[in-house]
C-alpha cells in the first residue's frame, strides 16, 4: 500500500460512522424505493388528458396487498376484464421481498399469525399456495411444518447476553411475574369474551370482532392509561407490551389505543389459558404470499404506473394515469375503481371526495435494512433465532432469512427494522426522508453493535428501504368511531380496500378488505358468487 492512501484509510477508520463518506464503508449497499420523489410529484396538481379511455370493467389503483387480493378475488369470481395499476416497479407494498445470491429475504412483513378455522379468505389462499396440509379432529387447521416458526424462534438482548423468548425472566421480582400473570389474565379473560350473538372481542381480520359497548370503550384509552388503571407498572411488563405496539402499529403505549392494545395479543390466543397461536414464516416473508396473489393478475398487472386523477362519469368512472417507465399518459373509462391505496392519496386524485375522518388518520414512517453477511457473528450465549430482538434499542432488531432453511452456518441474510414511533408522524417522516445511504449504515451497525462487535466485518452489502407511510396507527378514538368506519363505503362507483381501513395494519386485514371490495364490484356487475370472507 503506498503511504498516502495507507493515511487516507487510517484517516476513514478514524472517523465516526456518521461522519463517514459512502467510500468509507468497506461494503456496498443502496437506499431502494419506494418511490418517494414520484409518489409526492403526483400531488404536485394538473396533468394533461390521454388521447383515449380505453373501456374496462374494473380498474384496481394500488397493487399492495389490498389490491393483489381485489385481484386474486375477481379473478375467482370469473372477471377477466380488470387491470391493476402500481406506482412501483414492483407489487406488494410493505408485503414485498428481494432475492440476492445468499436468500430471499423480506422488505417488511415477514410473518403470519396461524388463522383459525372461521379466516376462510385466509385459509383459501394458503390452501393454494400448498401451505395448509388440511384440518385436525377438531376442525382446526394443519399447516405444513417447513412454514411454521422453527425453534429457536426469539430472543431479546440485555444485561451484555443473549436470553431465550422476549419477556426478560432473568432478575425478575416476585412483583414483576404477579404483574406479568395479571395482565395475560386480562387478555385471557377477552379472549373468552363472547358477545350475544356470539362474536368475540378480538379476531383476526377485525371485521369479524363484536361491536358490544363493553368492548369499543377500550378504544377510548391510551393502552398506557388502561395499565395505569390496573396497576400495572412493572418496567418489564411495560417494555413487552410498548415492543408489541413498536412492532405491530409503530406506535408506542401513550398513543396506542388499548383496544389495539388488547387485540395484538387476545386476537391472536389459540383460547383462555392456551399459548398464542403459531407463526408461518418463509425466507422471503409475506413476499411467498405475494408471489402468489400476483399470478391471479398476470399481465394485467401494470408496474410503475401511477393513477393522476380518477373522476366520477354518467357512463363510470374516468382514471388517468401516468406511466414511468414509457414516459407516457394512459386513461381508462372503468365501470368499477377499486382504490387499493392510502387515504391520503385518494383525497388527492378521486375527484369530490371529502371525507374527514380520513385526515385523522397517522401513518408510522419506518426504515428496513437488509443486511448480506458472509458469516455468521460470534454467538457466546444464547444462539441466533428467527427473531432477535436488543431490549436497549429504538429498533425492533432482525430476523434471519435464512433460519427456515436449516442453515444455521455460513452466509445469512439479516432484515433489521427500526420504527419511528414519535408522536409526531410528520416530523418522524422528515427524520426519515433525512437519512441518506451513511448515515442509515451507521443507524443500523451502532445499532446492533452492542450485541455484535464483530458485525461490521461480516457484512458484504448493506441495502436500506425507506417506508415513508409504512402503517396506519390505531390511535385513542379512532377504530370505532363511525365516521372512520364509514370510510370503507363506496363512493359511487369507487370501492376502497385498505389496512387504513381497519385500522390496523395487518395482511389479514388487506386481503379482507380487497376481497370485500371485490365482492362489492362484483356484485354492482350481477356476477355475485357468494363471500370467500
Amino acid at each position: 500500500m503506498k503511504r498516502r492512501d495507507f493515511l487516507a484509510a487510517t484517516a476513514a477508520a478514524a472517523l465516526p460512522l456518521a461522519c463517514r463518506p459512502r467510500s468509507a464503508f468497506p461494503f456496498g449497499g443502496e437506499l431502494v424505493g419506494p418511490n418517494l420523489a414520484l409518489g409526492h410529484w403526483l400531488k404536485g396538481g394538473a396533468f394533461p388528458e390521454p388521447e383515449r379511455f380505453e373501456p374496462i370493467s374494473t380498474l384496481i389503483v394500488g397493487g399492495g396487498v389490498a389490491g393483489l387480493s381485489a385481484a386474486w378475488r375477481l379473478a375467482g369470481g370469473g372477471l377477466d376484464d380488470f387491470a391493476v395499476l402500481e406506482l412501483e416497479t414492483e407489487p406488494g407494498g410493505t408485503s414485498r421481498s428481494g432475492q440476492n445470491h445468499v436468500s430471499p429475504f423480506p422488505w417488511a412483513a415477514h410473518y403470519l399469525p396461524v388463522p383459525d378455522r372461521g379466516n376462510h379468505a385466509v385459509l383459501r389462499l394458503l390452501k393454494e399456495c400448498g401451505v395448509l396440509d388440511g384440518f385436525d379432529a377438531k376442525g382446526d387447521p394443519v399447516f405444513a411444518e417447513e412454514a411454521t416458526v422453527r425453534a429457536p424462534e426469539e430472543r431479546v438482548f440485555a444485561h451484555g447476553q443473549w436470553w431465550e423468548g422476549l419477556y426478560l425472566r432473568a432478575g425478575a421480582s416476585p412483583e414483576d411475574e404477579r404483574q406479568y400473570h395479571a395482565f395475560f389474565r386480562e387478555v385471557d379473560r377477552w379472549a373468552a369474551f363472547r358477545d350475544r350473538r356470539g362474536h368475540p372481542a378480538f379476531s383476526i381480520p377485525r371485521s369479524r370482532c363484536s361491536d358490544a359497548p363493553e368492548a369499543r370503550a377500550l378504544d377510548q384509552l391510551t393502552f398506557a392509561a388502561w395499565l395505569d388503571q390496573r396497576g400495572l407498572q412493572s418496567p418489564r411488563l411495560r417494555w413487552l407490551l410498548d415492543y408489541a405496539c413498536r412492532d405491530d402499529y409503530g406506535s408506542r403505549l401513550e398513543t396506542t389505543s388499548a383496544w389495539a392494545g388488547l387485540f395484538y395479543f387476545a386476537a391472536r390466543k389459540q383460547g383462555p389459558g392456551e399459548d398464542s397461536r403459531p407463526l408461518l414464516t418463509w425466507p422471503q416473508g409475506n413476499g411467498f404470499l405475494v408471489d402468489h396473489l400476483r399470478r391471479a393478475s398476470g399481465d394485467r398487472l401494470r408496474c410503475g404506473v401511477a393513477a393522476t386523477a380518477i373522476r366520477p362519469d354518467r357512463d363510470g368512472v374516468l382514471v388517468t394515469a401516468w406511466d414511468a417507465v414509457n414516459q407516457r399518459r394512459l386513461g381508462w373509462r372503468a365501470r368499477r375503481v377499486i382504490f387499493a391505496g392510502p387515504q391520503h392519496v385518494a383525497r388527492h386524485v378521486v375527484e369530490g371526495l371529502a371525507r374527514p375522518a380520513a385526515a385523522r388518520l397517522r401513518n408510522a414512517p419506518w426504515l428496513v435494512a437488509n443486511l448480506t453477511l458472509r458469516g455468521r457473528p460470534k454467538e457466546p450465549t444464547f444462539p441466533l433465532a428467527w427473531d432477535n430482538v436488543l431490549r436497549d434499542s429504538e429498533a425492533l432488531g432482525y430476523v434471519a432469512a435464512t433460519h427456515q432453511s436449516l442453515r444455521d452456518y455460513g452466509p445469512t441474510v439479516l432484515t433489521w427494522y427500526r420504527p419511528f414511533a414519535g408522536a409526531d408522524c410528520d416530523g418522524e417522516r422528515a427524520r426519515l426522508r433525512a437519512l441518506d445511504w451513511p448515515a442509515c449504515a451507521r443507524m443500523v451497525l451502532d445499532d446492533l453493535r452492542p450485541a455484535h462487535p464483530d458485525l461490521a466485518e461480516l457484512v458484504t452489502r448493506l441495502d436500506v428501504m425507506r417506508w415513508g407511510h409504512a402503517m396506519v396507527r390505531p390511535t385513542p378514538g379512532l377504530l370505532w368511531d363511525p365516521e372512520f368506519l364509514a370510510l370503507a363505503r363506496p363512493f359511487g362507483a369507487v370501492h376502497f380496500a385498505h389496512t387504513e381501513l381497519s385500522g390496523l395494519a395487518l395482511f389479514e386485514e388487506a386481503q379482507d378488505h380487497g376481497v370485500r371490495a371485490a365482492e362489492e364490484v362484483l356484485t354492482a356487475l350481477g356476477r355475485p358468487g357468494g363471500s370467500w370472507r
